[in-house]
């Protein structure tokens, strides 16, 4: 299977399946030095496991991280690290009845059109489980960028048609509420809607907000590795993601030029700054000095109890009803994977810049 890994400078490729023996991801270009443990690792994977509340799936796995490389005396080494996450709760059995049925909305069918087979414990690669891997090397990014100052913070900005509202918005709120919503009026109604959904047995989508402070002016390479091109590849990729937007994304189809253009100015300290951010951080495929702040639309999940109309791989019509543990909705454990995969995605590009001018190279070289 080609399409398992990300970036060139910072690289990843994540490995396993939602019911094999375990998930795991190998990262190459990490430098060598990094102050790194397994801890480090485990409270973003702690904030993607199941079973955290009644609105995730009940699928008891404590996935705990083990390094397996490239880390030598709690520090990095240069050398490819490996990471590796057993599954202990798998129940293929839940599978079983529907092996030889495609399930609507999920990978099933273009598996089975791609390869000629498919892995119907769960959804093999196409299983949100493969977001362990991405998650955990995006850690290492995360730690990486923190030590220049550079924050990442992911949050969910909806769910269904409720909206965080921007007078009550207040980051400290999503550690407080099981849908990680920076406001809590909005967390309340958004929880009574999903029981209302459940109730019904349906699914519901919603949209996770992300921001990046601390990035300098200067990141991304213009053409083909535009910081904002590579971030929408990396959102994009996330199994349920079906929409990204950077800025006022759409919004800015419907402005006018006077009105979406961010004028510059002179900051106290006579640095270029812009007066408004309507860009979203990013001009020309560079980062602008601003904060980087882009959009991820989810959908409802695709598992779900209703009766749905579907056919077999003998081409057969059939109703089906999807038994197991899923997750009600999916965007509260994929905010921690739209900032590993924003994090993976900056490192990568910062890494790329830093060949950007002699005067940079010399810098480093003429110090040793």
């Amino acid at each position: 299977m080609a399409g398992s890994t990300l970036g060139n400078y910072f690289r990843i490729m994540t490995w396993g399946e939602s019911h094999g023996k375990g998930i795991g991801v190998a990262v190459d270009g990490c430098p060598a030095g990094l102050p790194l443990c397994e801890e480090d690792i485990q409270k973003f994977l702690d904030r993607r496991k199941p079973g955290q509340s009644k609105f995730t799936t009940q699928r008891s796995e404590g996935d705990q991280v083990e390094i397996l490389s490239g880390v030598f005396q709690g520090k990095t080494t240069g050398t490819p690290i490996a990471l590796e996450v057993k599954n202990t709760d798998q129940r293929s059995r839940d599978y079983s009845a529907i092996k030889d049925v495609y399930r609507p909305g999920h990978a099933d069918y273009t598996f089975d059109a791609k390869y000629g087979f498919r892995d119907y414990r769960g959804g093999g690669r196409s299983s949100g489980r493969e977001t362990i891997g991405r998650v955990a090397a995006g850690a290492i990014a995360i730690k990486i960028l923190e030590s220049l100052g550079i924050r990442i913070q992911a949050y969910t900005k909806s769910v269904g048609e409720i909206q965080v509202s921007p007078e009550r918005f207040d980051l400290e709120e999503m550690w407080k509420n099981r849908l990680y919503m920076p406001d809590a009026q909005a967390a309340r109604e958004a929880e009574q809607f999903l029981e209302d959904a459940m109730a019904r047995k349906d699914s519901v989508g919603g949209v996770a907000e992300c921001v990046i402070t601390g990035l300098p002016a200067g990141i991304g390479e213009p053409v083909f590795d535009k910081l904002d091109a590579n971030l929408a590849k990396a959102i994009l990729s996330i199994g349920a993601v079906k929409a990204f937007e950077i800025g006022d994304g759409f919004g800015t189809a419907k402005a006018l030029g006077s009105q979406n253009n961010d004028g510059f100015m002179l900051d106290g300290e006579g640095r270029v700054v812009k007066m408004t951010n309507h860009a979203g951080g990013i001009l020309g495929g560079i980062s602008d000095g601003s904060d980087v702040i882009f959009r991820a639309a989810i959908k409802p999940t695709p598992s779900i109890a209703s009766v749905q109309k579907s056919v077999t791989r003998g081409n057969e019509e059939q109703e089906l009803e999807i038994k197991g543990r899923h997750d009600p909705i999916i965007v509260p454990r994929a905010v921690v994977v739209v900032e590993a995969m924003a994090a993976l995605t900056v490192v990568d590009l910062l890494f790329a810049g830093m060949t950007s001018r002699m005067e940079w190279i010399r810098r480093i070289y003429d110090n040793h």
